[in-house]
């Protein structure tokens, strides 16, 4: 069982329709923008009859639209005004976009702030000013996997028990083939948390990233990450970029907990 279902049979009973509504619209990815019934079903575990009705709800109400083609349906643009709407309207990401900006600019560095989302972290603010020219350009809303990320890895650190074993136990099944090393990563990088505050991951050629945890009551856990572009070994970059991941994060910290 996914940890996506589990999840759900975990919380309390909720309206079904909206839920499996819901499930529908998480089903269009980057690479996936353009799905069929059978497609959509195959992705929520839903009857391709029940997969039928909702998508003719959605499309009634604008938020998917339908290719008569390619008897397909893509993301509608109200759930573009969406986003927008949660990031104008969210007051964390209005009190910390100017401090992380500011950062990134200082120290030619790129700077992320995310939230987990099921099994991958979802960003909530990138911004990209990094000493090299990358092809990777990451954006607010992109998705990236837990357990590759220092992201993701700082997250798991945070992560309430139930859940960390939860998506340990998710992870594993999954995976083929390395599993043990892959561990082995994960729990290096929570204890590094624990011991440092931040962890490490080189999980895109050329690419350095550290993460710190951000715990605030009230709040879910968010992550800070500072990312570099370049040849460097790992540990010269931490060294040179942990003490600003780890100060930044204290300030953030204390302005959402002023909130």
């Amino acid at each position: 069982m996914s940890t996506a279902k589990r999840g759900r049979l975990q919380q309390p009973p909720q309206n079904r329709s909206l839920e499996r509504g819901v499930e529908i619209l998480r089903a269009f990815r980057p690479g996936a923008s353009l799905l069929g019934n059978g497609e959509l079903a195959e992705r929520t575990g839903l009857s391709r009859a029940t997969v039928s009705r909702l998508t003719q709800t959605l499309v009634g109400t604008g938020l998917l639209d339908y290719d008569r083609g390619r008897r397909a349906y893509r993301l509608a643009a109200p759930v573009l005004s969406l986003a927008h709407a949660m990031r104008s309207g969210s007051p964390v990401l209005q009190a910390v976009s100017p401090m992380m900006r500011v950062v990134a600019e200082k120290k030619k560095i790129n700077v992320g702030l995310a939230i987990a989302d099921r099994e991958e972290m979802v960003y909530l603010e990138s911004v990209r000013y990094n000493r090299k020219p990358t092809l990777r350009n990451v954006v607010a809303g992109q998705r990236v996997p837990i357990e590759l990320t220092s992201l993701g890895r700082a997250y798991l650190a945070a992560a309430p028990d139930e859940q960390r074993h939860a998506l340990m136990a998710h992870f594993k099944s999954r995976r083929t083939g390395g599993w043990r090393e892959l561990e082995r990563q994960i729990l290096a990088a929570i204890e590094n948390v624990r011991q440092r505050g931040y962890c490490v991951a080189c999980w895109q050629p050329e690419v350095v990233a550290l993460a710190t945890p951000i715990v605030a009551d009230g709040h879910p856990v968010y992550v800070l990450n500072f990312s570099v572009s370049t040849q460097a070994a790992s540990a010269a970059v931490e060294s040179e970029l942990a003490p600003g991941l780890l100060a930044l994060a204290v300030s953030m910290r204390r302005m959402i907990e002023a909130m």
